[in-house]
């Protein structure tokens, strides 16, 4: 997976996550959307409407006293945790 930051500041990020479509950049949303101190998150993956972009943008704001960085590893720590929780759920019910 190939990162690209667009636009950093504390308590917001754009970064550009090649690779990936709407299945991985939903989970991620929703992920960032659960963390504590997330006002925000969002992602533009249409291509005509984006000055020609083609890979995904993800964009978090946060609250004044939270990274967004941070929060972006909140986020992927908590798909972690959620991807891991589904595959013990599984071997559990086979």
């Amino acid at each position: 997976m190939e990162l690209r930051v667009i636009d950093k500041e504390e308590t917001e990020l754009a970064i550009e996550i090649a690779g990936e479509d709407h299945t991985f950049m939903n989970v991620l949303k929703g992920a960032l959307l659960e963390t504590e101190g997330v006002t925000a998150a969002t992602y533009d993956v249409n291509p005509e409407q984006s000055g020609g972009q083609t890979e995904p943008v993800l964009t978090i704001k946060t609250e004044t006293d939270v990274d967004a960085l941070d929060a972006l590893e909140d986020g992927a720590d908590r798909v972690i945790e959620k991807t891991e929780g589904l595959q013990d759920a599984y071997e559990a019910a086979v």
